[in-house]
């Protein structure tokens, strides 16, 4: 009689176990599948802002699909409380910088973008700098701390070009932006000709600046 017991107690824990890896593999499967999910709906995503593509010397780099197509039009403040459009710069070329305080590499190349700006606004070139700093609309002061942040962030780096503030709320239009800096090169005529999506070189700005003066392919 013992010994039926303790085969029914083996075989009600064997049963048991099998049940629990059983649940197991059902619950790494189901992870498994939704991260296989996540991930195809973030490399949509990424694809409708940019894409790799070859450049002249056969070489990949990051584009977008908005160029060759109308800037998108925008309306920010600055940390002043100025409005400023972009539709003011029309017959310029303009380079709009996605950028924020806490942006390592935009803290690299914004002292380029200080030099570049200086030496082509004489050409009608100007820059944007966009912030995409958190703000916290909820509350007055944590917001005033907000755009006093950027303020001086802005300063430190010494832009001398316009700051503008809450960039994320038109960040959707070009691209919903993930990566940063990020930077779109505006024609005289309201096109964008070219796109940097993260930390690139001072050569390749100014390639792109002059791309956008009609001075360069």
């Amino acid at each position: 009689m013992n010994q039926v017991k303790r085969n029914v107690i083996v075989a009600s824990v064997v049963i048991f176990v099998i049940a629990i890896l059983g649940l197991a593999g059902w619950a790494n499967w189901q992870n498994r599948k939704q991260a296989a999910a996540h991930i195809a709906e973030q490399a949509h995503s990424q694809q409708s802002q940019a894409v790799l593509a070859p450049d002249n010397s056969g070489s990949l780099h990051m584009t977008s699909p908005l160029v060759g197509k109308p800037a998108p039009g925008f309306t920010l403040s600055s940390p002043k409380g100025e409005k400023i459009s972009l539709a003011s710069y029309k017959g310029k070329a303009v380079q709009i910088n996605f950028w924020a305080t806490w942006c390592g590499p935009c803290k690299i190349e914004t002292p380029w973008l200080v030099e570049l700006e200086k030496q082509y606004a004489p050409k009608g070139f100007e820059i944007l700098a966009v912030s995409v700093d958190d703000l916290n609309k909820d509350d007055k002061n944590e917001l005033a701390k907000d755009i006093a942040g950027i303020a001086k962030g802005a300063q430190e780096l010494h832009i001398d070009y316009p700051v503008l503030i809450d960039g994320d709320s038109i960040a959707k239009p070009y691209g919903d932006i993930e990566v940063y800096p990020t930077s779109f090169f505006i024609d005289r005529s309201g096109t964008i000709v070219a796109a940097s999506f993260g930390l690139t070189s001072k050569a390749d700005l100014e390639g792109n600046i002059r791309k956008a003066l009609g001075e360069g392919n």
